[in-house]
């Protein structure tokens, strides 16, 4: 069962101490005021990423996204588990394939996308043989840098109200979606320094997990990511998560 958000936290982060070589929050206290549950941690330093995000160039963004990729394969290699964050996969994914259509129906995914999903969905193997150690969330704002006077680095990963254990390619699905935002070569600049080639399977995997992640807002991504000429899930998962790089 998952912990409530406050707890997630403070478990995720007890359990990474020291094992990630960025810097993450370290949780003091927890506590209650006025009805509100807090964690009581220390900063990282450096800015969030989408704060300088613009004014990067396309290499120092795509150095970034391999480190990234670098540093979310560090958190994946850790292997002891919090109990609170260990969840049943094949349940969980279960639990997401029955609500799939109408979450993204309640959404608005238009009529030509939305009949594609369930076929898509049961036609791609989502078992996992080694569950992972999971954020996902990697977006920008979580993701801090800074400047040495040389170049950007990664200074650290914040935020982990949302970790779990599970299937790596669930991680994926922000990482290509939010942190590269459609830059081909970002994303492949992430995999490189995750250590992963994918290939279609691979690629599938990631697209259906994006289509059941728990706040999976396809509409919305098909408005800024690069999209097929006609409705296609298996071209989408080529583009979004895809080996080659236009």
């Amino acid at each position: 069962m998952q912990a409530s958000g406050h707890d997630t936290d403070r478990t995720a982060l007890t359990a990474l101490e020291g094992r990630l070589s960025v810097q993450i929050p370290r949780p003091h206290a927890t506590g209650t005021r006025e009805g509100w549950h807090y964690v009581l941690m220390t900063r990282v330093p450096g800015v969030g990423l989408d704060s300088v995000w613009d004014t990067l160039t396309v290499d120092e963004r795509r150095a970034l996204c391999g480190e990234v990729g670098a540093v979310t394969a560090e958190l994946h290699a850790v292997t002891e588990h919090p109990a609170p964050l260990v969840t049943d996969w094949t349940e969980f994914v279960r639990a997401r394939r029955d609500v799939v259509v109408e979450h993204h129906r309640q959404q608005d995914l238009a009529p030509e996308w939305l009949e594609l999903v369930p076929d898509f969905v049961d036609d791609v193997d989502l078992s996992t043989e080694r569950p992972v150690f999971l954020h996902t969330e990697l977006l920008r704002e979580h993701v801090f840098v800074r400047h040495d006077g040389t170049q950007w680095t990664v200074s650290g990963l914040v935020d982990f109200e949302p970790a779990m254990v599970g299937a790596a390619e669930y991680e994926f699905v922000a990482a290509s979606v939010y942190l590269a935002g459609g830059d081909r070569a970002c994303w492949h600049a992430f995999l490189h320094g995750y250590g992963l080639e994918p290939d279609v399977d691979f690629a599938r995997r990631c697209l259906a997990y994006t289509l059941l992640h728990r706040y999976s807002a396809l509409r919305r991504y098909l408005t800024w990511l690069p999209v097929p000429g006609k409705p296609s899930l298996d071209e989408l998962a080529r583009l979004w998560f895809g080996a080659d790089v236009t």
